[in-house]
């Protein structure tokens, strides 16, 4: 496939047209934002009354105040506990690699297996599948050739022949 190539001019257009598209929606995603924000703040914290006097005031303060102190102490309570679980994370972590370190795995020995027990291992007891792949094999007989002593010749007189200096020459002359 012989394709053409995209012309400056158009992709400069389709670039255009795919931006201002994405700003279309960064512009109407952010109104939604804002008006999301509007409505959960209207939903879950209702419209201040303030009194008209000093006197109400300065109590709605003090209530206020009472009312930071007091998640305040329980932020400290949290945070406190976390910091105590982390140590013990920590120490926790220590005593695994401690532990790690003592107790090494011991090698795993080779072990001979029949192919009938590896399957009833794999297969569980219920299943009884033999593997006894010899007892399909065809038997052959081995032929004993019995060479007779004669044909062979006597192995001492070939060996004496070639020993010494007279052997060699014997050899020597023929190959000559």
């Amino acid at each position: 496939m012989n394709r053409k190539k995209m012309t400056s001019s158009r992709r400069h257009h389709l670039k255009s047209l795919v931006l201002s598209i994405a700003f279309g929606l960064m512009e109407a995603e952010a109104k939604q934002l804002v008006v999301d924000k509007e409505s959960h703040m209207n939903e879950h914290c209702p419209a201040l009354d303030l009194p008209g006097s000093v006197q109400d005031l300065q109590d709605l303060c003090k209530k206020l105040h009472q009312q930071i102190d007091k998640v305040d102490e329980e932020r400290y309570d949290l945070e406190a506990k976390v910091a105590k679980s982390n140590k013990e994370i920590e120490d926790l972590k220590i005593k695994v690699v401690d532990l790690q370190g003592k107790f090494k795995k011991p090698a795993l020995k080779k072990v001979r297996m029949s192919a009938d027990a590896m399957l009833q291992a794999l297969l569980g007891s219920k299943h009884k599948v033999s593997m006894d792949l010899r007892a399909n094999l065809k038997q052959v007989k081995k032929e004993v050739k019995e060479e007779s002593a004669e044909q062979v010749g006597d192995w001492r007189k070939n060996i004496e022949d070639k020993a010494g200096m007279d052997g060699r020459k014997k050899m020597f002359e023929s190959e000559a």
